[in-house]
Order: structure tokens, then sequence, then C-alpha cells
């Protein structure tokens, strides 16, 4: 038997899976601006579920397969994206660096996932001038579906198919998967809108905005459109049945998640179905109303996993943690979403006038060439 955790950095919440062999043993979840102020309290639940042998961490935007003991100051700026570390409280990048400090220093077993754009299933034209194609967290949400799919359908995962629609509690991300392996996705800031994020920006309003902060990229989202920011999904599902402002948002919200699957399943040769996971999906009428906007592409099925509380993509780090530390059934998962080939960094793709001075501010890190599961 594997024991193995994966852990969800939301913008909204921390979610923590534990999983031994098929057992569930920790499933928990904590807001993040707790974490967030408080590392050590993340690590000390990690040390309290008991000795494990692998930890999916936070990864941001990814890493190809990193062992903690190998973050340093490249690999810390590759996965927050950001020129300063700790941001304001708001912000994406907010206390992550500190949460990611703290998990190095307890001596715990952690790795690092990637992120789609890192994944050779992906073609090369598809990465063109693209950086946030999935993070981490939305691959590790995509792991869960091909399980999910596997199971339900009593199929191998070299014949899943489908397209996934992870809606977060801040972000949305569409990702397309074909024989088990992802072959494309938007992330959540270059796609469709999210609930607090905008999601593809139009180049004229980065423009206009200049040096904008980390922030902005959470803002102008459906939550936003209807004038209450913070506003939770459940007030933001009973407020459209009668306030316009909160009606024209899930319209946004709707169509392009509509736009963004029908994007994604041409890439498809016919996908089995469209899968739902994320916060807004388990709140009844939003997940109907997403159902309805989105069954004209496949038979539309929310992910089931197999926790009761923590996020699917924490349910899905647990699983590629077992499968990376040995669990033969969950090592085929890995192996057929062709996640043990990752590499690259997310700058590899950009071509615009001023890539060069970008990979400058944010350099390749010095890594290992072994994979840390191949290391005596």
């Amino acid at each position: 038997m594997t024991r193995a955790i994966g852990i969800d950095p939301g913008t909204v919440s921390f979610d923590v899976c534990g999983r031994d062999g098929d057992e569930l043993f920790l499933d928990a979840t904590y807001p993040t601006a707790d974490v967030r102020d408080d590392p050590e309290s993340l690590v000390e639940v990690l040390r309290a579920a008991g000795p494990v042998d692998l930890v999916v961490g936070p990864s941001g935007y990814g890493l190809p397969w990193t062992d903690i003991r190998d973050l340093g100051p490249e690999e810390l700026d590759l996965l927050l994206l950001a020129d300063a570390v700790d941001g304001p409280r708001g912000t994406i990048v907010g206390g992550m660096g500190r949460v990611l400090e703290a998990l190095k220093e307890s001596g715990l077993p952690v790795c690092f996932a990637p992120g789609v754009l890192h994944l050779t299933t992906v073609p090369e034209h598809r990465k063109a001038n693209r950086i946030d194609m999935g993070t981490a967290d939305k691959l590790c949400a995509v792991a869960l579906a091909v399980w999910d799919q596997a199971r339900r359908l009593d199929v191998p995962y070299d014949e899943t198919s489908f397209v996934s629609v992870e809606a977060g509690g801040a972000f949305t991300a569409v990702v397309a998967v074909e024989c088990g392996a992802i072959v494309d996705g938007s992330g959540g800031t270059c796609g469709a809108m999210g609930f607090r994020a905008l999601g593809g920006m139009d180049g004229e309003l980065a423009y206009l905005l200049r040096d904008f902060s980390k922030d902005v990229l959470a803002s102008g989202g459906a939550a936003w459109i209807a004038g209450a920011p913070e506003c939770s999904p459940e007030e933001f599902a009973l407020a459209a049945a009668s306030d316009r402002r909160a009606a024209v948002a899930l319209a946004a919200l709707l169509e392009q998640a509509a736009k963004s699957v029908a994007a994604e399943s041409i890439l498809l040769e016919a996908p089995r179905e469209i899968l739902l996971s994320g916060r807004l999906t388990r709140v009844p009428e939003l997940r109907r109303r997403l159902v309805d906007a989105l069954s004209r592409f496949a038979p539309v099925h929310a992910v089931e996993g197999y926790a009761s509380v923590c996020s699917e993509a924490a349910q899905g780090a647990a699983l590629l943690g077992q499968g990376l530390a040995g669990d033969g059934g969950l090592s085929d998962l890995v192996d057929v979403m062709g996640l043990r080939g990752a590499h690259g960094c997310v700058l590899d793709h950009v071509y615009v006038s001023e890539a060069d001075s970008l990979r400058r501010r944010h350099p390749l890190p010095r890594r290992p060439q072994v994979p840390f599961w191949e290391r005596s």
C-alpha cells in the first residue's frame, strides 16, 4: 500500500486529501487566508496524518516533477510567476512563498507537479505564446476525472475521452483529454470567465492597465459583473434569479464556458462526456445551468471522486502521488496521462518582442536532470 497526500492551493481554500491504498485517511479544507497567515498550520496537519510516501504539494503554474529539496529561488519564481513573492493580502500569490518555505523546512517528502504546458502530450504548436494552459491543480483535477470516467464507464484509462470544465471559486479552466492524455487546455487567466476572474484579457485592456498587479487577474469575473465581488456562489445563484446585473453575469459565465468547450471539442475525435468539477458545480442551480449550456456537445456529468469534503484537485493530486510512489494501478494512470515526461519551462513558448527580457527576469533553474523517483 502507498500513502500519499494531495494539496490543492485554491484561491478560496486549501484542500488536503490523503489516501492509503483505497482508503481515505485525510479529507479536509481550510480557508486560504488562514493557511497564508499561518503556514505552519498546514505542516501540522500533514505531520498529524502520519508518515506518507509522497505529498503532491501546492504547485502554482507547475514545474516538471520536482522534489522540494530542489526548490530554490528560480524554481519558486517559476511556480508563482510574480515579481514580488509576497504580494498584497488579496493577490493570487499572497503568502504562497511562505507556505512553500514552511513545507521545505518541514522535511516532509513533498514534490511539485507540472502544469498542462509542460506535457509532451500537448502538441508544440498549441503552446505558442501560451503560459496558462491549466495550472498544476487543474491538471490534478483532470487526473481525477480520468480515474472517475474509467471506473464509471468500465473502460481502461487509455479509452477515456472528455472535456473537463473545472469551475473554481475564482478561475475556470477547460481541458481536452483524448485516450487518457491531456492534449490541450485553456487556463483560468487566458480562457473562459471565472466566478471572480475575467479569464482571457483583451490585449488593449492589458495595454491600458500597464503594469497591473496579479490581483487584477482574479478580478472582473462573474461576481464582479454582478456588482458583488465578495459574494458566495450560493448568493450569486440566488441573485441571478431576480437581479439584472447578476443575470447578465451568469449569462456571460455560461456562454464563455460553452465557447471554450466548443473550441476544445473540435480537437477530439468524439468526446464521451463533458466532466464538471470545482466549487461552482457544488451549487445545484449553477450546476444545472452548466449542464443545460454544455449538453449540446456531449453528455454532461459531474466528477464523483472518492472524498466528501476536499476538492477534486486535491483528490487527483493524492492519486498521482500514489502512482508516483509505486501503486501499480495508479502508476498506470500516471503513465497513460504521459505525466512522467513533463519538461521545460512555462516561458519556453513565448515569442513576443519582450520574450528575452521576460526570460532574463525569470531565469531557468539549475535542476537535477534525474527525476526524483529514480534517485537512490
